[in-house]
């Protein structure tokens, strides 16, 4: 019996640290374990006993990438608990500001992350060489994201003008008139990037995923909604817990968030499209069926088309939400503290991003619990390693790891969120 090691000490282009172990006996796929060895970060324990006017700043550091995600969610449930509901201009800001959110992360993921597997590029300096105008379009859109971030968050990393019953400060109409001719020209960029990226090349590899979202009965869904699945989910955001739980597996110090009673399930663009289909515009349906995709797509390797998408919508949805702002007379909703537990869940880039926290009588922090987007997707990352190493179990290592990786890259894995990404390594027996 021989054994074969491949290790690849860190994976390039994701967000955080982390290994791959690749079991492979007798040509066959027998584990693949997604290694998180980062150390946890222990948000949920010092968020006790913190007041609830502080919980936006600090869990908007779990991510640099999608801080919005983290703050969204927070704020929300800070004002279920409380009794309060955020409406109208404040309420189309929060999207506004979420959609800036949306074109900066996906745009830097489409285009600088994950476009140079598809090309044969180790990365997005090379690819430049011969693709310099796909990636200038990409950091133009990345660009438009952040104008949102800097304009409703106060600055692009980390915002600060985002509180529970919602901002510090809002802005004036005239002010966002600039952001709407920067988000034309984006939202042109994003449509030749959907173009674009349907070019490439994709494995032959579907999927039976059992999808996992959020759904409004307007819109498609960013900011709120309730939780929809596939197979027959429909449930109140605040009955999470009854139909998901994490569980601890030895070889990650991030917890896997499983379905209670069939495993492993996917949230992020493939899973909000295939159930919020009929709720993109015709224009963006449009777009979707010139890039080839019909109202479902289950090849993981195509999510990069779907990612590009979203982008599209989100700069199409900006400029409608510019297009009917009228300012607030107030840039809150007055909150009275009370005691209580609220439930908040946004969908970041990434996917659903669900929070809930008990508060005391005076509004601190009792308990915490936060269930992001790439701790949901690990069982579902896991299996896709597998099902992709499977047909090549007998191939070069450098072409199982490379399509390993790729695999990886098309979650856009924020490792940081979960607990931390890459090192890979192949066992043959």
């Amino acid at each position: 019996m021989t054994t074969k090691t491949i290790k690849v000490d860190y994976l390039a282009r994701v967000e955080g640290e982390g290994a791959l172990d690749l079991h492979i006996e007798g040509g066959q796929v027998t584990t693949a374990n997604l290694r998180i060895f980062e150390p946890p970060r222990f948000y949920e324990a010092f968020l006790q006993g913190r007041s609830h006017g502080e919980l936006p700043d600090i869990v908007a550091r779990i991510c640099g990438i999608c801080p919005v995600a983290y703050q969204m969610s927070s704020v929300q449930a800070v004002e279920n608990a409380f009794g309060v509901r955020v409406d109208g201009q404040l309420r189309a800001l929060r999207r506004l500001l979420y959609c800036g959110e949306w074109i900066e992360s996906h745009a830097l993921h489409v285009v600088m992350l994950h476009a140079p597997d598809f090309l044969g590029y180790p990365d997005a300096i090379r690819m430049a060489e011969k693709h310099g105008d796909a990636v200038r379009k990409g950091l133009a859109l990345k660009k438009a994201g952040n104008a949102i971030l800097r304009l409703l968050g106060g600055r692009e990393i980390h915002p600060v003008n985002v509180r529970p019953g919602g901002f510090y400060k809002v802005p004036s109409k005239a002010e966002l008139a600039p952001l709407a001719e920067e988000l034309k020209q984006a939202r042109d960029l994003a449509e030749d990037l959907v173009h674009w990226v349907a070019t490439f090349d994709f494995p032959d590899l579907e999927r039976d995923y059992e999808f996992v979202a959020m759904r409004h009965p307007d819109e498609y869904p960013i900011t709120e909604g309730r939780l929809v699945s596939n197979r027959n989910i429909d449930i109140d955001i605040a009955e999470y817990e009854n139909e998901f739980e994490e569980r601890h597996v030895a070889h990650s110090t991030a917890l896997h968030s499983l379905l209670k009673r069939r495993g492993a399930y996917l949230v992020g663009p493939l899973a909000r499209y295939a159930l919020n289909y009929d709720r993109l515009p015709a224009s963006m349906q449009s777009l979707a069926a010139e890039a080839g995709l019909g109202p479902v797509c289950n090849n993981p390797f195509r999510s990069i088309v779907v990612r590009a998408l979203e982008t599209a919508y989100a700069c199409e949805e900006a400029l409608r939400l510019i297009a009917a702002y009228e300012m607030p007379d107030a840039p809150c909703v007055p909150l009275e503290p009370r005691e209580g537990e609220g439930f908040g869940c946004t969908e970041a880039p990434r996917g659903i991003c669900w929070h809930r926290y008990e508060f005391e009588a005076d509004g601190t922090i009792r308990t915490a619990r936060i269930v992001p987007p790439t701790s949901q997707n690990q069982p579902s990352i896991e299996e896709d390693l597998a099902a992709v190493a499977a047909p090549i179990a007998d191939a070069p290592d450098d072409v199982i790891r490379h399509l390993c990786e790729q695999a990886i890259r098309n979650y856009d894995p924020c490792i940081s969120c979960s607990a931390h990404f890459l090192k890979l390594s192949v066992h043959r027996s």
